[in-house]
This record gives structure tokens, sequence and C-alpha cells, in this order.
């Protein structure tokens, strides 16, 4: 990825990087801490638990320094430790700039697709980052050292949400392009047709990638809790609505469930799995539901 080193010196991008690199950090270290907490054990956060020493237990496993201090045979329940390779793919399209609350689908997005990073390359899992909109996109490919997280940040830390939204050619360039069999981990609005989201979708299944879909929305875009009357613009299109919402909030419920059942069954068909977040929820779901994938997988 081409990067202007004046950028990477520039005292307010380097802060700017900071803060996502220690946002991305604080979330997975105080995900883990509750992660040790809860029935979760396993979810490859180093080490899940202790457990008594048995007769003929592996050895291999003693707590030594346990034995040391307490004079007690405990052994280490270790985690999974087989190396993944993921891809995040990011929406970086105009609707993503929507919020009604202070942060953006696309803040949400990046921040969530930091910290799934910081948390991928903890595990020693490869990642990669493909941003995407109007049918183009910036391809990082998946590696596993810790120092690629920078890279990550910095492709993360520069998106802007604009262009139009041609989710499926984007996903159907970018299936062409990734070789090796991963992990396909999608953070988008989903704002296309779900017939060709679909399709886009079983192009990475077809070659034999698992993919997990994060429906990315914001509150109000599902509960639309409008009272005024107000002239809605589409981020896109620049298309404009004048309407009262109160009059037609039920019908527009309707439609946006139908539409996200529609995206959850198409997701099943192919095999996919589909989580909706809202941009109010904290990232623990998210997270847990990577781990679980993970899991899984191995």
């Amino acid at each position: 990825m081409a990067q202007a080193p004046q950028r990477l010196l520039d005292p307010h991008f380097v802060s700017k990087l900071a803060r996502l690199d220690l946002r991305a950090r604080l979330v997975v270290e105080g995900f883990l801490t509750g992660l040790h907490r809860s029935p979760y054990h396993g979810f490859s956060v180093e080490f899940a638990e202790h457990r008594q020493y048995m007769p003929g237990d592996p050895l291999r496993h003693l707590d030594w320094k346990v034995l040391a201090k307490s004079d007690r045979r405990y052994l280490k329940q270790y985690e999974e430790e087989t190396n993944l390779r993921a891809t995040l793919l990011v929406d970086t399209s105009a609707s993503m700039g929507y919020s009604s609350h202070g942060l953006t689908k696309l803040d949400y997005a990046r921040q969530l697709a930091a910290s799934l990073s910081y948390l991928m390359l903890r595990q020693k899992d490869a990642v990669g980052l493909f941003a995407f909109a109007s049918g183009r996109g910036e391809l990082i490919p998946p590696r596993a050292t810790r120092s690629h997280l920078k890279q990550l940040l910095v492709l993360l830390e520069r998106l802007r949400p604009a262009g139009g939204t041609d989710f499926a050619a984007s996903l159907h360039a970018l299936a062409e392009r990734v070789k090796q069999r991963g992990l396909i981990i999608i953070l988008s609005d989903l704002l296309d047709d779900p017939e060709r989201i679909a399709g886009a979708i079983h192009h990475f299944r077809h070659r034999k990638h698992e993919v997990l879909v994060f429906h990315v929305l914001d509150p109000q875009e599902i509960a639309f809790r409008f009272e005024r009357e107000a002239t809605y613009i589409d981020l896109e299109s620049g298309e404009r609505v004048t309407t009262r919402p109160q009059e037609l909030r039920a019908d527009y419920r309707s439609q946006v469930g139908g539409w996200m059942d529609r995206l959850r069954e198409y997701c099943i068909e192919k095999q996919a799995d589909y989580v909706s977040v809202t941009t109010d929820l904290p990232y623990d779901r998210a997270l847990l539901e990577y781990l679980s994938k993970r899991a899984r997988l191995l």
C-alpha cells in the first residue's frame, strides 16, 4: 500500500493511529478478561484455565510455577493454536457515513476491524484488509506478523465514506484475487440488492472460503424513531424525500425487517454466518462471534 512518508510523520495523523491502536487493544484486552470469567473457555485466549493434574495426564502441560509455589499439580488448558487466514472486508460507500448519535457506521466498522485485527494477530492468525466501494477496492494481503498491525491501522485510519454501493462487483473482484482459502469477514450495511449480495457470497463459498457477515446498521435505520417532518437525503444518490415519519413508520419497519430477514436467509442458504449489529452496541458480541467461528473451523 502506498503511503506518503510525510503523512506518517504528521503528529496529528500519528496520534490518531495511536488512539485507534489503543482503543483496539482496550476493547480486546477487556473482552478477553471478561471471557476468562465466562463459560466461553477455549476460544484462543492463550490458555483458558487450570485443572487439577490426574495420574496419566501428559506432564508437558504441567504448570511448574504453580507446583513450585504451592506444591500442587495443575495443568494448563490451552486453546487451539492452529493458524487461520482471514481477510476483513470494510464497506466505505457513502451510506456508511450515516450516524444518528455521533458514531458513523464506518467508524464502528473501522474500530471493529482494528479490534479484530489486534485479536487475530494476538492469536498468530494472518489477517488482511480490503476496503471497498463503487466496485473498486484496496487490498492488503493477510500476514501474521505483529508489525503488520500498523499497516492495517494506517489504511483504516484514512478510510472515508464516499461513492456508491456496488457490493457485488467489489466482492466478485476480490474473490478472484484471494487464491488461498480462508475466512472472509464482511463489515457492511449491505445496502444492495439481496440477491446480488447472495451471489457474491456464493462466489467466496464456491472457492471454499468461510464467510462471516457483520451487518452494520445505525439503530435509527431499524427503529425509525424520528418525530418531526423532515427532508431525508440519500447519501449516495442525493435523492430527497420530505415526509412525516409517524405516517410511514410501521410500513418502514416492516420493509426493513423483511429485507434483513431475506439477507439472513440468503446467508444461511449459502452457509455463511450472518450477525446483525448496530452502532450503539459494544463490540463484545462481534468479537465473540469471530472467536466462535474460529473455534468451529479449527
